[in-house]
């Protein structure tokens, strides 16, 4: 999808249309931009960049706060579309999916006609607009499907795959972050183009594994099915602070409420999570991580005790702008093995249980640990 949530707030106000919307936290505040039109684009805008730093850029936009209900509820409308297409549909996010239309011939035409048809029915049912690559596989399609946005179709013919990458840059491949493209840089590669006339075993030798999957990325070849549904591989929450802070009750504090928060996800989901992993992110911007991994869980209380006993293990040189709890390792829920439990571990699951009851009757606020109900309100998550 185009500018997702951007589209979807000038989609429902009128008004909005052609001016720059930012769609993310106060900017007056410490967060980050989750979405912005293309208008905000044009000032330097992009996603996960500071707000403040989009405000400076663009001082007269319109900022709006995250209204993932109204998102979300787009997605399903558009994912119901795709699923008139295709058993075979993979939800990437709330707004991208990969569909198989492989055998839907002759019900929908070649692959580009249909591509245009689903396009066509998302704008008309939807009132927003879709970017689409039409490829042999799950790479090629993605890739193409960024190169003309907004409102784009790009068909890679099949065979064709390596000279239409060629002339990409190698950050267009998947795996290719900063420090691999210093490294292809330093090789003296910085096309898909240049990596393709590097042996294998160039790659390999400097690279390991990765260089082999990049050599194979780099002409076109991709093997992962489309999958229609997959199990989340992490579970998490953030929270950016609107002052850096060192006071360790508040970083307890905010950590109890994160860890419920991945807790009823998990029970969302029937899942348990084996590693728990903290996030700390300090006001010169530093980023460390700490993981444990021990018995899966999916109890709050649990989550936080592993992921406090990370933090009390850090020594804060400077104060926290950030910090996150995340859960992995994740397996079904051991379903009907209660009795096997410790008494106090039962105990807990039922309640949990009965509190996920009470919350998705009355919210999420409706019931929660006391120790929460000193949480500052101008935290921003």
């Amino acid at each position: 999808m185009d500018a997702f949530y951007a589209s979807v707030e000038q989609r429902d106000r009128p008004e909005l249309r052609g001016r720059p919307v930012i769609v993310g936290a106060d900017p007056r505040g410490r967060g980050v931009v989750s979405a912005c039109s293309y208008e905000a684009r044009v000032f330097g805008v992009k996603s996960a960049m500071p707000i403040s730093r989009a405000y400076r850029l663009c001082p007269d936009g319109v900022y709006l706060p995250v209204d993932m209900a109204k998102y979300a509820a787009a997605s399903r409308q558009i994912m119901a579309i795709l699923d008139d297409f295709s058993p075979l549909v993979e939800p990437v996010s709330v707004d991208e999916a990969f569909v198989d239309l492989t055998g839907t011939t002759s019900l929908f035409g070649p692959a580009p006609q249909a591509v245009g048809e689903i396009k066509r029915r998302i704008r008309s049912e939807t009132g927003l607009t879709a970017s689409a690559g039409v490829g042999a596989n799950k790479f090629v399609a993605k890739v193409a499907s960024d190169l003309e946005k907004p409102d784009g179709l790009v068909v890679v013919e099949a065979g064709r795959e390596a000279e239409f990458l060629a002339p990409l840059p190698i950050e267009r491949l998947w795996g290719v972050g900063k420090a691999t493209a210093k490294e292809l840089t330093a090789l003296g590669i910085a096309t898909i183009g240049q990596l393709q006339r590097v042996p294998r075993e160039t790659l390999v030798s400097r690279l390991g594994d990765h260089g082999a999957g990049l050599h194979e990325l780099a002409f076109g070849h991709d093997l992962r099915p489309v999958q229609p549904w997959a199990p989340p591989k992490s579970m998490g929450a953030e929270t950016t602070f609107e002052r850096d802070t060192s006071d360790r009750a508040r970083l307890d504090a905010t950590l109890r409420g994160q860890a419920e928060r991945v807790a009823r996800e998990l029970r969302a989901e029937r899942l348990s999570a084996a590693r728990v992993t903290l996030k700390l992110r300090f006001a010169d911007f530093r980023t460390l991580t700490r993981s444990h991994t021990s018995d899966p869980t999916q109890d709050g209380l649990e989550l936080y005790r592993r992921a406090v006993i990370l933090l009390s293990r850090e020594k804060l040189g400077q104060p926290v702008r950030l910090i996150g709890v995340s859960a992995s390792a994740l397996s079904a829920e051991q379903t009907g093995q209660l009795g096997l439990l410790e008494a106090n571990t039962v105990r807990r699951e039922r309640l949990a249980r009965a509190v996920d009851r009470i919350t998705g009757r009355f919210g999420v606020d409706a019931i929660r640990p006391a120790t929460l109900m000193r949480r500052r309100p101008s935290e921003r998550d």
